[in-house]
């Protein structure tokens, strides 16, 4: 078979019907140029609607050839057949334009333009794949209500709405009637507000109110491929109407709510499948809609698109297999399951339209005829029918299997089985508090008994409610199995409460049981997440993640991340600064989470959050100096000359949570008005970091170190800062601002002012120095930050006491002032063991005693932190770090005597 698509009966009657005409279509695939050149060609002597319907034949025998005998990609057999339709719509919607304004005038708005008429496409139409049989669903919508000009004898004004009206069935007519020549389109309209019952054509205000208040679950799906198709001088104009639908499709929060709905939408598709092949075996191969089918791959998409694209709009994408790769980008599909997933799309598709081809019918079902499922097996490459069906059994079983896992339809799924709840309700039995509180736990039921006359609650609609009890229930029967403690559940409880309201949280925790049992064990093993789930639940997300605990952050990564999200955004025109500050608390919340998480289950050493938590915020500062100064106003270069100087626990990498940033701006530009246009900028940056929105704050900033304290500047420029600190006029730093030199080290900026940072930092610490002197000053300053910390006699502070965490600081302070231009060693912003472990290595400490500080240290901080995540005081009984306390005593004698 040679001349494979001769096989198809759509294309012998094509050949037959269309042997003139067929030349007028340019050689090549398809597109607009080409379909244009051949509809003005077929226009000389057929009528508009006759030639767009031959124009429709000509374009499917065209691509049978190159799909069956030329192989082309899925891409351009999709492209080909979305243009057309496309074309077909445009040329349609200026015939009834004109026949319209020649009875009517033309449509009006209140301020006398125009009214503008936007065509939606739904669905494959909107993600450009439109299979070769594909009807194309379509919803009308115009701007603005008013009515239409009239004719100058002030005769025809009708309402804008009606005019429009009568343009939807003019242009049914140019593409959906069967004529002779067959149809152009099948056309849809049933996913329009209110169905088929709805009108056919509503205003853009109206489609916002029925979003706001009859909008339904299974909407949103539909509404996420919407695209403005036709005309095509409307669809530069559309942003009034992307920002009716984009909130309506993408929550705020991660919404897990629709798991529920689409469920019920997909076992009502499967449902009927079924009831269409009974007594009719051969319909159960249905391509499309069958178990493992196309149906379930874009419901596995649109499913994480929807739930996530509130939070990652680089999500916000229509084709299927582009949206694959942004799901794998996101990490919220392993790269290998999404290359399946698209392998199979693409071979789905193919069979598809190889099914389409033979008869030019909508449907998806394998036909039955051996020579027809031969010739298939031909055209798709395989030697023979069995090792087609073969590949297709494969490809399907893996979609199913992956569908199946995400909705939670296995049977040894968490949701099927409420996450192994033995004596849990079954999922579909009505639950109520009162008949459940008998059975709970006495804490838990404590805890609980007062929600039935709670506010929050009895604004919970039933579905919430049954939820929230579920929840209670499941958590109850894993108290009583051992699997979580009573603490736990009663800070479940009382992290739950205030957040009744949001539903979402509800339908999250009961579609991922891992999460919920993760959140449990999280809350029962410190107090301090607990406030920090409290101020940004939605972080609780992350805990679904398999590889939340074995990873560690990757500064490279975070910030690829946010800055494809700031495409996507810009993009879709909504990179404004509100959404840009939401995106970067969002980001910074997660990541703060995620180190949390490691932390509390002993994944990672007190270090490593502290290099963690660091890294993080130098990220952050990076990310958003860089976009401030995208969006400045007064920026006059395209990078700024400019650094930030990291001070205090940033600049010794020893970040803890709810650390503020000590930071220094310094610049270093020859513009005239630098000065003016820094300080804005700084201020600006100073603001984005600090404003709490929505979605909270990221850093309290600490300018405290700039030259002249809290009087001085800002931002200044470099010279003026080197100057201070070198001791270089009347004006100089103090000695505990070189202290504070010791953990300085430059955050960001150019690569020259570093080079000059490091040159300052090292001239500073080298400065000659009367060591008698500066002893006495160093002592002087601990003996009067120790009067101001009180501690009971018979307790011991593991920060301020004698023996404290202080008291380290302060003796590697005087030993790398003192010393460091000695010893090169010392002068490395390397942290306060390391130091100590270098100082007793040239000599300034006898032996074993730096080491044996730097391990109390240690200790010292562990304990101050975990006593932190658990809200405990940081005073312990004196017994309890007496060796600890010990050794530090002993490297403060053998410093200061």
């Amino acid at each position: 078979m040679q001349n494979l698509s001769s096989y198809s009966r759509f294309v012998q009657r094509l050949r037959r019907r269309y042997a003139n005409e067929l030349p007028l279509l340019p050689a090549g695939a398809p597109v607009l140029a080409t379909m244009q050149t051949c509809f003005e060609a077929l226009r000389q002597t057929h009528s508009c609607g006759d030639s767009l319907r031959m124009l429709r034949q000509l374009v499917m025998e065209r691509l049978v050839v190159l799909d069956c005998e030329q192989h082309v990609s899925l891409e351009t057999i999709t492209r080909a057949v979305t243009e057309l339709g496309e074309f077909t719509l445009d040329v349609a919607y200026h015939e009834a334009q004109a026949q319209l304004d020649g009875s009517y005038g033309m449509p009006t708005t209140p301020t006398g333009d125009r009214a503008t008429l936007w065509i939606i496409g739904m669905g494959k139409f909107g993600a450009r794949e439109l299979n070769v049989s594909s009807d194309i669903d379509l919803i009308y919508v115009y701007d603005e209500d008013g009515e239409t000009a009239g004719l100058p004898d002030g005769r025809g004004r009708i309402s804008n709405h009606d005019y429009f009206a009568k343009a939807v069935k003019l242009i049914y007519t140019l593409i959906g009637d069967t004529t002779e020549h067959g149809f152009v389109f099948r056309m849809d309209l049933a996913l329009r507000p209110n169905g088929n019952s709805g009108p056919s054509v509503v205003s853009r205000q109206s489609l916002e109110e029925y979003f706001l208040v009859q909008g339904r679950e299974w909407e949103r799906f539909a509404w996420l491929k919407s695209r403005v198709v036709a005309p095509f001088s409307a669809t530069a104009n559309a942003f009034e109407l992307r920002d009716t639908v984009l909130p309506f499709v993408f929550r705020r929060y991660l919404d897990y709510s629709v798991f529920e709905s689409l469920r019920g939408l997909h076992q009502q598709i499967r449902k009927h499948s079924i009831t269409q092949s009974a007594g009719r075996p051969e319909r159960a191969n249905d391509v499309k809609l069958s178990r493992g089918g196309i149906r379930e791959i874009e419901f596995t998409v649109q499913l994480l698109q929807v739930v996530r694209g509130g939070h990652f709009p680089e999500l916000r994408t229509r084709p299927t297999l582009q949206a694959l790769q942004r799901l794998s980008q996101a990490n919220l599909m392993p790269a290998a399951t999404a290359d399946a997933l698209a392998k199979a799309y693409v071979f789905l598709r193919q069979v598809e339209h190889r099914i389409q081809y033979l008869d030019d019918q909508q449907t998806h079902v394998l036909p039955t005829n051996d020579d027809d499922l031969n010739w298939m097996a031909l055209t798709l490459g395989f030697g023979d029918v069995c090792d087609f069906l073969s590949q297709l059994d494969s490809h399907r079983e893996l979609v199913a299997q992956e569908f199946d896992r995400l909705l939670g339809l296995g049977e040894k799924t968490e949701a099927s089985n409420n996450g192994d709840c033995k004596g849990c309700t079954p999922k579909n039995d009505y639950v109520d508090l009162a008949s459940l509180l008998p059975d709970l736990n006495p804490r838990l039921r404590d805890r609980v008994t007062h929600w039935s006359e709670q506010p929050r609650m009895r604004a919970l609609r039933d579905e919430g409610v049954q939820r929230l009890l579920k929840l209670l229930q499941r958590t109850n029967a894993w108290i009583d199995e051992g699997r979580v403690s009573e603490e736990a559940a009663v800070r479940w409880t009382d992290w739950m409460e205030p957040l009744l309201r949001r539903e979402s949280y509800l339908a999250l925790l009961i579609e991922r049981p891992r999460v919920h049992e993760q959140l449990m064990r999280l809350l029962g093993l410190a107090r301090w997440p607990a406030k920090y789930l409290q101020q940004h639940p939605g972080v609780i997300d992350e805990l679904a993640g398999e590889a939340l605990l074995v990873e560690r952050f990757v500064p490279a990564e975070f910030e690829q991340e946010l800055e494809r999200r700031l495409t996507s955004l810009q993009s879709t025109g909504q990179a404004d600064e509100e959404t840009l500050l939401n995106l970067l608390r969002r980001a910074h919340h997660a990541e703060v989470f995620r180190t949390l998480a490691r932390d509390v289950e002993g994944r990672i050493t007190v270090e490593q959050v502290a290099d963690d938590l660091s890294a993080l915020a130098d990220s952050v500062l990076k990310i958003t100096s860089r976009w401030v100064w995208q969006l400045f106003k007064q920026r006059h270069r395209d990078e700024p000359l400019f650094a930030i100087l990291a001070y205090g626990k940033l600049g010794g990498k020893e970040l803890g949570y709810g650390s503020d940033l000590d930071i220094v701006f310094v610049y270093e530009d020859p513009h005239e008005r630098a000065g003016e246009i820094y300080a804005a900028y700084v201020r600006k940056l100073i603001n984005w970091l600090t404003v709490k929105t929505g979605d909270g704050d990221l850093y309290e900033i600490d300018t405290a170190l700039r030259p002249n304290g809290n009087s001085g500047l800002l931002v200044s420029t470099f010279n003026a800062y080197a100057d201070y600190q070198c001791q270089r006029g009347e004006n100089t730093a103090w000695t505990w601002e070189h202290q504070a030199m010791t953990r300085a080290r430059f955050c960001l900026g150019s690569p020259e002012l570093k080079t000059r940072f490091d040159e300052v930092r090292a001239n500073v610490i080298n400065a000659k120095r009367d060591q008698a002197a500066l002893r006495q000053e160093i002592v002087a300053m601990r003996d009067k930050l120790r009067a101001a910390h009180t501690v009971k006699p018979d307790l011991f502070d593991v920060k301020h006491s004698a023996g404290g965490m202080v008291d380290v600081e302060f003796a590697v302070q005087y030993l790398v002032l003192a010393h460091a231009q000695q010893h090169p060693s010392l002068l490395a912003n390397v942290g306060n063991i390391a130091l100590l472990l270098s100082a007793e290595k040239v000599g300034l400490l006898p032996a074993g005693v730096g080491e044996k500080a730097g391990s109390a240290y240690r200790e010292l901080r562990r304990v101050q932190h975990r006593a932190r995540l658990d809200e405990q005081p940081t005073q312990v009984p004196q017994a309890e770090l007496a060796d600890e306390c010990a050794a530090i005593k002993a490297l403060w004698q053998a410093v200061f005597g």
